[in-house]
């Protein structure tokens, strides 16, 4: 398992004095099939590349406005992964993980948070344990039935092709958020011409 920061694992699977304010503090992301459309692509070098849309990284920038961290939970390890996530200057990136459950709960405790706090946005069974670990759940719209049938939202757009960016704005939007975002791009008005 391949950490960013390295930290001991809870033995309770809530955090202790949770904190009783309302609103989402964490929004974790998988990768493979939700950050990316799932595809795989060995080089002859033995390297792993992977795509990432860029609506999906301005949607995570979306969430720092909004004072919301972002982390990835991930079950593969990829070079591309940490380095699209030191772009976007996601600290917490959890790769290599059997657990993904598990590993939301060591997130959220050493946060001190609740599950009313966390966002999880996953596509494929292996999610489904951790997506119970949060308040608010997405899955793209390519993501295995059982799952979309799971999630608080459906994303209409699929992995990788800017599902994340789609979940991150529901979000902000159900929590009312979303014109803080707007306005610190000066977009709370009509656009002049």
């Amino acid at each position: 398992m391949i950490h960013t920061h390295a930290h001991d694992s809870p033995s309770s699977p809530v955090a202790p004095n949770a904190p009783t304010a309302k609103g989402v503090r964490l929004f974790v992301m998988d990768v493979d099939g939700t950050l990316t459309d799932g595809t795989i692509t060995y080089g002859d070098d033995g390297g792993e590349t992977k795509s990432f849309h860029a609506r999906d990284g301005a949607g995570i920038h979306f969430l720092k406005v909004a004072g919301i961290e972002a982390a990835i939970v991930t079950g593969r390890s990829s070079v591309a992964v940490s380095r699209r996530a030191a772009e976007l200057g996601i600290k917490e990136v959890v790769q290599g993980v059997k657990d993904k459950a598990m590993a939301v709960r060591s997130l959220r405790y050493h946060r001190n948070l609740g599950a009313d706090a966390v966002a999880y946005v996953g596509d494929d069974l292996s999610d489904l344990p951790a997506m119970r670990e949060a308040a608010f759940s997405a899955a793209p719209a390519d993501a295995a039935s059982e799952v979309k049938r799971a999630v608080t939202f459906v994303c209409s757009k699929e992995g990788g092709r800017g599902a994340v960016r789609e979940a991150i704005e529901a979000l902000l939007k159900r929590e009312g958020r979303w014109e803080q975002v707007l306005a610190s791009y000066g977009a709370s008005g009509p656009v002049s011409r």
